[in-house]
């Protein structure tokens, strides 16, 4: 069996990548057959382009994911060590989101009020002092 296919580390990493690569390049075949709706090349029917423009793009698309994950090792050891950083993150608790949350909704609460006062308080000088004219 070749190494590629060896489970191991990299392997999940390596499957779920192209996994993912090839939800993306099928998502954007999708979008390639709308565009391409009534084009014809040299005379060829509608149909008959919108199948060999997918085609080339499949294949494009599909020989760089390949070279990404199978051929160009780099690409999956990076992803690997990725993978073991976010393991030693220390993610913040539950409770220590929901407070902090708090404390930003309140600051922001009482900021706006500190802007409206002061724009409360210029107002009124202004309205005084003529510069400022309403209704």
């Amino acid at each position: 069996m070749p190494a590629i296919y060896k489970a191991g580390q990299g392997y999940w990493v390596r499957l779920m990548s192209a996994y993912g690569y090839g939800a993306v390049i099928a998502l954007g075949l999708v979008w390639l057959w709308k565009e391409f709706d009534g084009v014809t090349v040299f005379g060829l029917e509608p149909t008959y382009v919108r199948v060999g423009i997918m085609l080339l793009a499949a294949l494009i698309f599909g020989g760089i994911t390949w070279y990404l994950l199978g051929v160009h090792r780099s690409t999956v050891e990076f992803m690997v060590a990725t993978e073991g950083e976010m393991r030693k993150v220390n993610w913040s608790s539950r409770q220590e989101i929901a407070t902090a949350t708090r404390v930003v909704i309140l600051l922001t609460l009482f900021t706006a009020m500190y802007c409206r006062g002061f724009d409360f308080i210029f107002a009124g000088i202004f309205t005084w002092m003529t510069v400022l004219r309403t209704g």
